[in-house]
């Protein structure tokens, strides 16, 4: 037997473990079955090239719970350790690396950076532990078996074990402070969010199952009637991981009800099917697995994130992956799992490394791809789920200038009659009739296909098409298409009278004289409120809406620039809810209007709550006196 100091400089290492990896200590299990799953496969890669005649094919790791003796034991089947590469990895390497971690680390006051930091690897144990032990059996035949402990002091003992079978058994002996750690239902928790779909088979607990040879016969019973004998049950190994998850496979073996089938063993209270998927797949000029699915989506974007779950190697890192999925598409849902991410995912590292932009660039091309590919071979298809992936292709529009110039091949503009036109079709259908006199394509926009549906109508009566855009980053994307495009600029419907938003040559030209028009001005302006509406004069088609009520399209769109988040704008304290009102001066009721002497105000008051109730904009007493006086100009 020998005993030795593990030759540390920092004093008492142990507690500065728990101290400054306290607060994630259940990492400890996650690190302990990643290096028993390294060891597994080192051994099946040995077996692979002949230098372990042994069989690799049936290894397993098994997590055992000693409730009573405040025992964890983490076991598997892999290559082993003899007694001098238990000093050389346990004592020396993985000591060091602690002691120059904690060096680095000890005088932080925020230990954010420390929390998620792997390669603690094996001493992460003595954040549970108030005692390890290793009994370890190397695959090489004659070397005996070493047996160490440690009670976490820098003092250790190693010496030979009994352990008759290969591979490695860490026993923790877990901490008054973690007891946690021997509740079945706290390892499963673990196991099921760090170890799901590690590469080699964990064996947790056992339990009782059909027996499958067994096929129930058909007895008689006591009274003679028919009936099924009881199931024979067997026990056996509960293995709680998928060692082969889909994403690990190529995509030409895969079926889609398997993708399908995927989705819901990663999210099992989603009852809604995705959309569709994307198999990434690359291994130049770095190595990236995994499989994105489109779910149905709501236009509430921040409740969506952190739905995709990032590995290394099968181990799960986090769900919160910032920096290495671009930030529109976090709203997907998924895997991705890649070696060259380190699994230290500190925000500030990953907008400094190269491997990860990189990452991010492909992942956005790839995505771009499949959408592209999608509305190519499927258009039909594609339109119908446009309502569900739009919110997703707007913002990628907005955030990604690559992915802008890929989406606007495929990008779709709805229009209120249901028609789903590209950017460079829609153009081509309203040129001739919603060009302006200055030569700038108007496109006229709805938000609320209902709301506005009296300005929708007399723009389609005009031979006009409107689109309906009512995501909640319309302002946003409108924007940036006037900035890219040539002499292109878009307008909601309701924003102005047709005649001013599709401004032509030929003006309409007023039935009032100056005179009229400026008595007619005096007369609504005595009634209308001042604080919230301007009067504005408009010779107009004389079948048009005597009063309409608009907000201008900039001040509305930078007001809703502003609630989402942007436009330059935050500086303005807001915007006053003001209005235009805009008279027709050909419509009939201005005749009525200056002619009338005791019902001038009734009309007034008639006209202006018809175009408030158009937008809305009644209620309350407004909304009373309203019916009131429509009765009462019946009756009359």
């Amino acid at each position: 037997m020998a005993k030795g100091k593990i030759n540390v400089a920092v004093e008492n290492i142990f507690p500065l473990i728990k101290r400054f990896l306290y607060s994630d200590h259940e990492i400890f299990l996650r690190e302990l079955i990643s290096n028993a799953t390294d060891a597994t496969l080192k051994l099946k890669h040995l077996a692979s090239i002949g230098e372990f005649k042994g069989d690799a094919d049936n290894v397993k790791l098994e997590v055992k719970i000693d409730k009573e003796g405040k025992k964890l034991h983490i076991i598997d089947q892999g290559i082993g350790m003899s007694k001098e590469e238990v000093k050389k990895y346990i004592n020396d390497i993985a000591f060091s690396g602690a002691e120059e971690f904690l060096e680095k680390f000890k005088d932080e006051k925020n230990d954010a950076g420390i929390i998620g930091h792997f390669g603690l690897g094996f001493y992460s144990a003595f954040m549970v532990a108030e005692q390890v032990e290793i009994h370890t059996k190397s695959f090489v035949e004659d070397e005996p078996a070493a047996h160490w402990i440690c009670d976490g002091s820098p003092e250790y003992t190693l010496k030979n074990s009994e352990k008759k079978d290969r591979g490695t058994e860490i026993i923790l002996h877990i901490d008054e402070d973690s007891l946690e750690f021997l509740e079945e239902n706290r390892i499963n928790e673990l196991l099921n969010k760090y170890n799901k779909f590690m590469p080699v088979p964990i064996k947790f607990g056992t339990e009782e199952v059909a027996d499958p040879e067994h096929e129930p016969k058909t007895i008689k019973d006591e009274e003679g009637k028919e009936t099924k004998e009881p199931q024979k049950m067997i026990t056996v190994d509960r293995i709680i991981n998928n060692p082969n998850p889909a994403w690990t496979k190529q995509p030409s073996d895969l079926k889609d009800e398997e993708y399908k089938s995927f989705y819901r063993e990663l999210y099992p209270m989603q009852f809604e099917e995705p959309l569709f998927h994307i198999h990434l797949n690359v291994d130049y000029p770095f190595n990236l697995t995994g499989i994105l699915y489109f779910p149905k989506l709501t236009t509430n974007m921040d409740v969506q994130k952190d739905k995709i779950q990032l590995y290394q190697n099968q181990v799960f890192v986090t769900d919160n992956v910032e920096g290495i999925v671009p930030d529109f598409l976090q709203m997907l849902r998924g895997v991705i799992d890649s070696p060259d991410i380190p699994l230290n995912v500190s925000r500030s590292y990953l907008q400094a490394d190269g491997a990860v932009k990189k990452i991010s660039s492909y992942i956005t091309k790839k995505v771009a791809d499949k959408l592209s590919s999608l509305f190519k071979n499927d258009r039909e298809g594609f339109e119908k789920k446009w309502d569900d992936i739009k919110i997703v292709i707007e913002y990628g529009m907005l955030s990604e200038p690559k992915f802008f110039e890929k989406a606007q091949k495929f990008a779709l503009y709805p229009t209120t009659k249901d028609e789903y036109l590209t950017f460079d079709e829609l153009k081509d259908k309203i040129k001739a009739a919603q060009t302006d006199k200055d030569g700038n394509l108007v496109v006229l926009y709805a938000s609320d296909k209902e709301a506005q549906h009296g300005f929708i109508e007399e723009a389609n009566e005009k031979g006009y098409e409107v689109l309906l855009l009512d995501s909640p980053i319309v302002s946003h994307l409108i924007q940036k298409l006037e900035g890219d495009g040539d002499k292109v600029k878009f307008a909601r419907v309701d924003s102005d009278s047709l005649e001013k938003l599709i401004q032509k040559e030929e003006d309409q030209v007023s039935k009032l004289s100056q005179e009229d028009q400026d008595k007619l001005k005096g007369y609504i302006e005595e009634i209308v409120p001042k604080e919230k509406y301007t009067v504005q004069l408009e010779a107009m088609d004389s079948k048009s809406s005597p009063f309409i009520i608009t907000q201008p399209e900039f001040m509305r769109r930078m007001k809703e620039m502003q609630q989402t988040g942007g436009g330059g704008m935050m500086g303005m304290g807001g915007f006053p809810e003001m209005y235009n009102l805009v008279v027709n001066t050909n419509s009939d009721l201005m005749q009525k209007i200056l002619k009338a002497k005791g019902k001038r105000t009734e009309y007034i008051n008639q006209a202006l709550d018809l175009a408030r109730l158009s937008q809305n904009l009644l209620q309350g007493k407004e909304m009373t006196d309203f019916i009131r006086r429509s009765y009462e100009l019946m009756n009359n």
